[in-house]
């Protein structure tokens, strides 16, 4: 898959994925499973990907888990596929943190991470990064409670109209938590976005849990480009990786 490019330069098609990787293991905890992630993420050849749930540091975890890299999460997931990463610290506690992060081909000329927590039990964020070729990209966490998530929502609303040209190249993505798709509907409408799955579908991707989807968590929303296919991941190998299950679009941008 050749590198993406925006603005003046030509447009390729190229792939984008999100998953809430559960730091690094299966449903219920059973498996650790990093490395069959990165598998999965380097088959998937996509150019971009947002990841919820990445552990920077453990140190119980680094002690007691066979397999556990010894640098970061993001860098052993990273490796030298995507040679640009970036990080937003999210949720601290005794033993590390762990928050979003975003993979990408393109370099990363500038990335913030907006702290939307509203309570100490559920630490939440959104990782804003902008590539080198003016792409905005925003990695989510949105918390378990609806009326945590509203406002999440009014927040990230205020950001993307204060901070990101309305004309911009946009893709949104990440786990909102939204299964009763009430943000949603908010989402598409104040911020002009669509959403990769139902642009296609006609409805948003059951993502959770990966051995049965039935809830829609995961999104990936878009503005200003064209949709050439989405999928769930859930065949066997994906399944195996996390209690979620990662979405792919693929993506032409408009002119």
């Amino acid at each position: 898959m050749p590198l993406f490019y925006v603005g003046d330069m030509t447009a390729t098609d190229f792939n984008v994925l999100t998953l809430n990787i559960h730091k690094g293991f299966s449903a219920g905890q059973r498996r650790f499973t990093l490395e069959n992630i990165r598998n999965c993420l380097r088959d998937s050849k996509a150019s971009v990907v947002f990841l919820q749930e990445v552990v920077g540091e453990h140190q119980h975890f680094a002690r007691k888990v066979p397999g556990w890299p010894q640098g970061n999460q993001l860098e052993f997931l990273a490796d030298s596929v995507w040679t640009h990463h970036a990080y937003g610290k999210n949720a601290i506690y005794q033993h590390g943190h762990h928050g979003n992060a975003i993979l990408s081909e393109v370099p990363f000329k500038s990335w913030h991470n907006l702290d939307v927590s509203l309570m100490n039990i559920s630490q939440r964020g959104i990782l804003h990064g902008v590539t080198a070729n003016d792409l905005h990209l925003l990695c989510v966490h949105f918390g378990l409670f609806e009326n945590e998530r509203r406002q999440q929502a009014t927040k990230l609303v205020d950001y993307v109209l204060r901070n990101i040209p309305h004309d911009a190249p946009l893709i949104l993505a990440g786990d909102f938590n939204d299964w009763r798709k009430t943000l949603h509907k908010r989402l598409t409408r104040e911020l002009g976005l669509h959403d990769a799955y139902q642009r296609l579908n006609n409805k948003v991707a059951n993502t959770f849990p990966s051995f049965r989807p039935i809830l829609p968590m995961d999104r990936i929303y878009l503005r200003g480009f064209q949709v050439r296919s989405c999928s769930i991941m859930n065949d066997r190998e994906w399944r195996k990786i996390s209690d979620h299950c990662a979405i792919m679009a693929e993506l032409r941008l408009r002119h």
